[in-house]
Order: C-alpha cells, then sequence, then structure tokens
C-alpha cells in the first residue's frame, strides 16, 4: 500500500510538473478531418493563429485527414497519446457520423475529452439562377408541382450541404433526389449551370455566389436574421413558414480521452482567450460565422450540445438511410 502510495504522489507530481510546463516548446497538432482550403480548414487555420499567444507562442500545425464523413481524422486523434499534443477540430459531423458511419472507429461520448465550441456557420437555401420562384412561398409552390424530380446537390455524404438537405426534405415531407459531389465547388457550379435544382450550403461557400446573384437564395437556416449587409435581408425558413426549422455548421475542438485534466484546462482558458481575439472574430465574420461566446465553450456544456445534436440527427440519417462507410 505504501508503494502504491508513493506512487501514485511520484506520478501525480510529474503530471503536476508536465501540466505546468505544457506545451513548452513542441508543436501542437490539429487534425482537421475534411480537406485542406475548405471551410472547416479555414476556421482550424485561423484558431491556430489565434491560440498561439495564448499557449506561448509555440508552433500550430494542421493535419488534413479527410475520409468518411469525418471519422478517419477522428479517430487518428482519438487513438493518438493523451498529451493534449494532437487535437482534433471538427463540426457537426461530429454529432453524425455515430449513425452515418455504421462502422465507426472510437465513440464520440467517451473517447474524447471536450474542449468547447468555437463557432455557428449559418446555412443558406439556394437555386439555379432559371428557377421562376422569387421567394420561399413560391418554391414551395415550386416543390409541390414537380414532386419526384427534383434534384438536390451536396458535397458528398456527410457534408454540411448533405446534413442540410436531409433535415429540408424531413421537413418538408418532400423527397428529392440526392446529387452528391466531390466537394462544394462542383456541387455550386452545376447548380449555376442548372444541372441541379437546388442547394442547402454553408455561408461560407455561398456568399460569392449570392453576392454576384449568380444563384436565387430564399432563406437562411438560423432562428433569427443575419446581421451582416449581404444577408440580413433573407428571410429565416422558419419565418417563412416552416417552423423549428434550423441547423448551422457548428465547430468544436476536442482531444484524446485520457488527456490531463491540467492541460486540458490550458487548452480551454486559450481557446476562450481566442475567441475573444478580434482578428480571429473578424476573419470569422468575413467567413459568415457567429463566433461562439454562449456556454457551450465549456467543456461539459459542450458535451452535452453534442450528445443532444446526436440525438436530433440520428433518427434523420437512419430514415434517409445513406451512409458513409
Amino acid at each position: 500500500m505504501k508503494r502504491l502510495l508513493a506512487f501514485a504522489a511520484i506520478t501525480a507530481a510529474v503530471t503536476g510538473a508536465y501540466s505546468q510546463d505544457f506545451p513548452g516548446s513542441k508543436p501542437i497538432t490539429i487534425v482537421v478531418p475534411f480537406s485542406a482550403g475548405g471551410p472547416t480548414d479555414r476556421v482550424a487555420r485561423d484558431l491556430a493563429e489565434a491560440l498561439r499567444k495564448p499557449l506561448g507562442g509555440g508552433s500550430i500545425v494542421i493535419d488534413n485527414v479527410p475520409g468518411a464523413g469525418s471519422s478517419i481524422g477522428a479517430a487518428k486523434v482519438a487513438r493518438a497519446t493523451p498529451d493534449g499534443y494532437t487535437l482534433l477540430l471538427n463540426h457537426i459531423a461530429m454529432s453524425t457520423v455515430p449513425t452515418l458511419v455504421r462502422n465507426v472507429p472510437f465513440k464520440v461520448e467517451s473517447d474524447f475529452e471536450y474542449l468547447g465550441i468555437i463557432n455557428d456557420v449559418p446555412m443558406t437555401l439556394i437555386a439555379k439562377p432559371a428557377m421562376k420562384a422569387n421567394n420561399y412561398k413560391e418554391l414551395t409552390g415550386w416543390m409541390a408541382e414537380n414532386k419526384g424530380k427534383i434534384n438536390l446537390g451536396n458535397a458528398g455524404v456527410g457534408s454540411a450541404s448533405h446534413l442540410c438537405g436531409l433535415l429540408f426534405q424531413s421537413a418538408t415531407k418532400t423527397e428529392m433526389t440526392p446529387v452528391p459531389y466531390k466537394g462544394t465547388a462542383p456541387a455550386i457550379t452545376d447548380l449555376i449551370g442548372g444541372q441541379i435544382d437546388l442547394l442547402c450550403d454553408q455561408t461560407t461557400n455561398t456568399s460569392p455566389q449570392i453576392e454576384a446573384k449568380k444563384v436565387k437564395a430564399y432563406a437562411v437556416t438560423t432562428p433569427k436574421r443575419l446581421a451582416t449587409p449581404l444577408l440580413k435581408d433573407l428571410p429565416t425558413l422558419q419565418e417563412s413558414g416552416l417552423k423549428d426549422f434550423q441547423v448551422t455548421i457548428w465547430h468544436g475542438l476536442y482531444a484524446p480521452k485520457g488527456t490531463p485534466a491540467a492541460v486540458t484546462k490550458k487548452i480551454n482558458d486559450a481557446l476562450k482567450t481566442a475567441l475573444k481575439d478580434p482578428d480571429f472574430i473578424k476573419k470569422q465574420e468575413g467567413l459568415g460565422a457567429v463566433v461562439a461566446t454562449d456556454n457551450r465553450v465549456e467543456p461539459a456544456e459542450h458535451k452535452k450540445f453534442v450528445q443532444a445534436e446526436i440525438a436530433k440527427w440520428s433518427p434523420i440519417i437512419k430514415a434517409a438511410g445513406v451512409y458513409a462507410d
């Protein structure tokens, strides 16, 4: 017993000393489970820059590990040494992958330490420029007249646009033909060309097309209208008549399960500082994102939020019967 107590005391002392030194001169890697250049990658790179100062000014590296609805990158972090030097930045996929990937190699609720929500990115419902409907009410009439003939694009199974599309079909009780692409860019290209009819995607992707009037925009998916000058006149889907419809693509930060509490606190404290950084806020606003300021920046509330999102998305994905594996 004395030996066990002595060992525990030594372990605690070593861990405490290690935690005080964290991160030291060793670089931190943030794994992004999507391709470089996409919206989540941009959020990660902006956040890395904002985290450097509160974490001592060391190097923070972005590692893009795309595939299987984000599960490949997330699995890499779940298996990583729990020392705080390998983190995961994932979006809403963290709540959909338990259902979307039937053989997911980790457990979202128990294989990670939750570090806080970063931001929320609104979605916009847009259509091909030749669409005759000029507002959402007219669009619902067009949808009723064209049942069975509507093509709804997305950037691939598990993408933000895929998830928004599933929820939109469920809420409107309208079956549409999903047309998956390898990314948002080709989906928007075909929408502009009229090869697909509708797309529901992040403001980070749709705002330039809306501003250039290359697509028709009908509504945003937030509870309230957006304050950004470009989108402030777009109504919400809720006020347009689609009750209880809201979806945003949120991003959160995670560490492997077992990362020392003192280390996760350091990272969470740094995250809270980063979220108040004026430059970071400005960059996020430029992407159409809203930086988190509510209690979801706390690890426990972050986890509760993800659990609620899992409960929300699971039946919708199961009803669609489309999986990423």
